[in-house]
């Protein structure tokens, strides 16, 4: 499974990572099947693509597409943040261009971090003082 998760519910957070090739399909399975659980609501995520080695993604639009499904997805209040972690540049960049596409969509409560390492992740989630969090 390209697409693993964990949740942790002492810390509010559902910790994500992804392996091997990552297809669009997974991506927005994995949105639909984990965020629409109403368990983990008014959670954080922390996605690591560090061990990612393909991205299949159609096309620039399904990016666009999936910040528009997610941010319908949000529940609103509390706000909640996901972090990324992408060592390499394409999927730092397609990090940032999803992070800026759910930004610019008015239902969206959710503000995404992109970041090169897990420290810093951890860190913007206020996490820094928990040891490494894995899936």
């Amino acid at each position: 499974m390209p697409l693993e998760h964990r949740i942790d519910h002492r810390l509010r957070l559902v910790l994500t990572r992804a392996v091997g090739t990552l297809t669009d399909d997974e991506v927005f399975a994995y949105q639909h099947d984990v965020w629409s659980r109403q368990e983990v609501a008014g959670y954080d995520e922390l996605i690591d693509m560090s061990a990612v080695e393909h991205v299949a993604v159609p096309s620039p639009d399904r990016i666009v597409r999936l910040a528009s499904v997610s941010a319908g997805m949000d529940v609103g209040m509390p706000p909640t943040r996901l972090a990324i972690i992408a060592p390499r540049d394409f999927e730092f960049g397609l990090g940032r261009m999803y992070g800026a596409h759910r930004e610019m969509d008015s239902r969206n409560t959710k503000r995404v971090g992109v970041f090169r390492s897990r420290a810093e992740a951890q860190a913007w989630l206020g996490l820094d003082g928990e040891p490494p969090l894995e899936v």
